[in-house]
């Protein structure tokens, strides 16, 4: 098949050093392709040239004129348009015009109203609009850069089946294994500048890039000491990762097992008493826990016990309440009903890269050193500084490097290295994957692998969760929630038969057919709140940002505590009711939709 996108001898630098040259590169329809390389390694740059984005400074990229390339950029931005409408509407190619229909079944198949303002969508529906742009453009390439990121997992799983079955060429980057593992063929990496190429999709990278570094360090082991230190992480690190694997992954399905059989046992009773006669092995014990935002659950009549190394995963659609279910068994929310009892001796760390904020002029060692000495406490050990940055990919010089300096993936190194140095035995983990690049997320797994402590994870990622975590927590909907040993693969083989309605898959080929309407709607009290929760969301963001930009304020804590306590308050509670309130309109909007539909 003739290429749509071609790429000969290319090369880049932006004035300096090449981040990459010699680069050829063809892109025909229906390819899968993944591209992948270490942070800072020019992925993102090399989708912006096969876009036509970014110039090059030698070689040529050739596109065909007819076919329609697309690119998703990792931030979307929207900013110059009113609506949702008015965004999509502005993609479509003019060669399509004619056919404005597909705005409103672009719109359709992300979930989204045309009449929603930008200004106005979190992170998840902004990628979705970003998403409609794509789909309308009936595109014949489709270059992505990251696109699960802020995505909730039945979304994840939809926009997989919408590629999975599009007739156009893919080139992803992304560091979800699932979803790469999911949809490719053909794996690129980019490694110093160097693009190698394989004809096996991403399942196979590790054991293929183990290899090609193998055989590279045989046939040029003269190399000198710059090149080997820059490809020692990468090439020791594979080995080593597959050789401790191996030995994580037999003790994580013992872990599983052992689970399994825990909620096997008739004994909760019996629990109860190996609890009292062994203190601190139960961690955290929810029973009828019950939590309702106005008249819609989000907990009912949870009974769930953590045991001591338990590694539970919480996952559910956005807005389903995760969060707010992570809050109440760490005891940060008071639930309506029922009770949580907590183990003794309990030390929670919480590590969120998003909470943690770094001072751009302070060096590494300021960060993580106690003042004015080389030595980091780790779980009340003391360790060299240089020693500790190694272990999160870090070089022991880097530790006078000043955080401003720091790539995206640096800083996410040293917040882990900054929060897992604390002594704790439960750690709660809400979201950590997000925007992390896949050598971070492979220093992540390997310190959380060997963590012997309790582990809480909320996480879209399913790679991450099926090689972690020993129990996997469920929102089912209406607020009930069902714990399933071992990892997400496991849930799946395990959740009952059921029906669960996901957008429809793009099929942006031919006007939609119209359907019979039944004269059905929603009642009388259902069309009342939906016709009043965009206002009332509207003013909830308002009054969030504003609580925001107070407490922004340096010298609020110390001049009005009360204040401060106040609108942290305010704060957490304005965003409980602003998800509730979401949630609440998408299910009155999925209600209308079906109604009208006759479904």
């Amino acid at each position: 098949m003739p290429p749509l996108i071609s790429l000969h001898d290319a090369r880049l630098g932006f004035g300096g050093p090449p981040l990459f040259s010699g680069i050829d590169l063809h892109v025909s329809a229906g390819d899968r392709i993944a591209l992948v390389g270490r942070n800072g390694s020019g992925k993102s740059t090399l989708l912006r040239v096969l876009a036509g984005e970014v110039a090059l400074d030698g070689g040529r990229r050739i596109a065909s004129p007819q076919a329609r390339v697309v690119y998703l950029p990792q931030e979307p931005d929207l900013g110059a348009h009113a609506t949702t409408r008015d965004a999509v509407l502005a993609a479509l190619p003019p060669e399509l015009a004619h056919e404005p229909w597909r705005v409103d079944v672009a719109l359709a198949d992300v979930d989204l109203p045309g009449d929603r303002a930008v200004d106005t969508l979190s992170g998840g529906e902004l990628r979705r609009a970003a998403l409609a742009r794509m789909w309308v453009r009936d595109p014949d390439v489709i270059l992505l850069d990251e696109p699960t990121n802020h995505l909730d997992l039945p979304t994840i799983e939809w926009l997989e089946e919408a590629l999975a079955n599009h007739r156009a060429g893919l080139v992803v980057v992304s560091h979800d294994r699932a979803f790469l593992g999911r949809l490719t063929q053909t794996t690129l990496w980019l490694e110093r500048g160097v693009l190698h190429r394989t004809e096996k999709g991403f399942a196979h990278f590790e054991e293929w890039s183990a290899q090609l570094l193998e055989e590279e360090a045989a046939a040029r082991h003269k190399l000198d000491r710059l090149i080997a230190e820059e490809t020692r992480w990468s090439r020791e690190g594979i080995s080593a990762r597959r050789t401790r694997n191996q030995g994580r992954l037999r003790r994580l399905h013992a872990l599983r097992a052992e689970r399994a059989d825990q909620r096997k046992r008739a004994g909760s009773a019996r629990l109860m008493a190996e609890a009292g006669q062994s203190s601190g092995k139960i961690v955290i014990e929810a029973t009828g826990l019950t939590k309702a935002f106005g008249e819609r659950p989000i907990v009912r009549d949870l009974d769930l016990t953590v045991m001591r190394g338990d590694r539970v995963g919480i996952i559910g659609p956005n807005g389903a309440g995760k969060t707010t279910l992570l809050r109440l068994l760490i005891g940060d929310l008071e639930p309506d009903g029922g009770a949580v009892r907590h183990g003794t001796r309990l030390t929670p760390v919480f590590f969120d890269q998003h909470r943690t904020t770094l001072d751009p002029d302070q060096t590494l060692r300021d960060v993580l050193c106690v003042a004015g000495t080389d030595t980091v406490m780790v779980h009340g050990q003391g360790r060299h500084v240089a020693g500790y940055l190694q272990d999160f990919l870090f070089d022991g010089g880097d530790a006078r490097r000043t955080v401003g300096g720091l790539s995206g993936g640096e800083r996410a190194r040293l917040l882990l290295a900054l929060e897992l140095k604390q002594p704790g035995n439960l750690l709660i983990l809400d979201e950590p994957t997000n925007d992390l690049d896949l050598e971070t997320l492979d220093l992540l797994e390997d310190v959380l692998g060997d963590y012997d402590g309790t582990l809480l994870l909320v996480s879209h990622d399913r790679d991450f969760l099926d090689r972690l975590v020993t129990s996997t927590v469920v929102c089912e909907g209406g607020g009930r929630w069902t714990e399933y040993a071992g990892g997400y693969t496991d849930y799946l083989a395990q959740r009952p038969t059921m029906e669960i309605r996901m957008p429809r898959i793009p099929a942006a080929q031919a006007p939609p057919k119209k359907r019979s309407r039944p004269k059905t709607k929603l009642s009388w009290a259902e069309q009342k709140d939906y016709d009043a929760l965009p206002d009332r969301m509207a003013a909830l963001e308002d009054e969030i940002a504003g609580v925001e930009a107070a407490l922004a304020d340096p010298d609020l804590y110390a001049r009005d505590r009360e204040a401060f306590e106040r609108h942290t308050a305010r704060l957490d509670a304005a965003r409980v009711e602003l998800e509730a309130a979401e949630e609440r309109w998408l299910e009155l909007e999925l209600l209308r939709e079906a109604l009208a539909d006759g479904r």
